[in-house]
């Protein structure tokens, strides 16, 4: 099996946030140690030898289908075993968990309930230990900022692909996790829907101490909304690549 390699680019600030405080790189959200992640010992589908993610950070991974993005956000999400190594989110070494509402996780498959409102959908994240006056607030401003106030009453079968992203976005944020986990979150949105959906997570992170780690198949989007960007490559470096840090696996 070809080796499996994880380019790490380090890009600046996003353009989205040039005025928001930029990541603290002294405090570790994430930090990864002789990761194997894969289905069987003998194919691992990644090795990742040494990596952290930090506190306001925003972090994109991306690179072709079926190469192992997915599985490493769910590996960090502590919904996969990896096959061996060490991953510790929050102070806590998976498989123990972090405290309750500390990560927040988007996936493709977005989980809503469809027959409830988009309040109701918001509220599932907002009670995440909150008190329910606090849970309210926090999925009020959360659908404010996601642009769903017209919304907020609408049952989700109603809605659009593109407005149920933005309703499992809210929710997420409505949670206030330490790390959100978002796999392809911008799909379905158009420019202008991204633009805002992408200004309220990124300051969130960064008014929080948060961090961010998104899959996107978009890799120019991804730049333009990243820290660092992860490009997991089958053993092919992509020349305009060339001069990046590399993390041999």
């Amino acid at each position: 099996m070809t080796p499996r390699r994880i380019l790490v680019i380090n890009l600046g600030l996003p353009k989205h946030q040039k005025q928001i405080c930029p990541p603290d790189y002294v405090s570790a959200v994430v930090s990864i140690r002789d990761l194997k992640i894969g289905f069987h010992i003998s194919s691992p589908l990644l090795f990742i030898e040494n990596f952290e993610v930090f506190a306001g950070e925003v972090i994109s991974i991306t690179g072709p289908s079926g190469i192992g993005k997915t599985s490493l956000l769910r590996t960090i999400a502590g919904l996969m075993k990896p096959i061996s190594g060490s991953v510790q989110v929050c102070g806590a070494t998976l498989p123990n968990r972090p405290e309750r509402g500390m990560i927040g996780y988007i996936p493709q498959r977005l989980g809503l309930v469809r027959h409830s409102s988009v309040f109701a959908n918001v509220m599932l994240g907002s009670k995440a230990g909150n008190p329910r006056k606090t849970a309210r607030k926090h999925a009020n401003d959360s659908i404010e900022a996601l642009g769903l106030i017209e919304k907020r009453n609408e049952p989700i079968k109603r809605l659009s692909g593109g407005q149920q992203r933005r309703v499992a976005t809210a929710r997420t944020l409505a949670q206030r996790p330490k790390l959100i986990l978002a796999d392809e979150f911008l799909s379905e949105l158009d420019e202008e829907t991204s633009d805002r959906v992408v200004n309220s997570v990124i300051e969130y992170v960064r008014s929080t101490d948060s961090s961010m780690i998104l899959v996107e198949h978009d890799i120019t989007r991804a730049k333009e909304i990243s820290d660092r960007l992860l490009v997991i490559d089958d053993g092919r470096l992509n020349p305009f690549l060339s001069n990046t840090s590399i993390m041999e696996v």
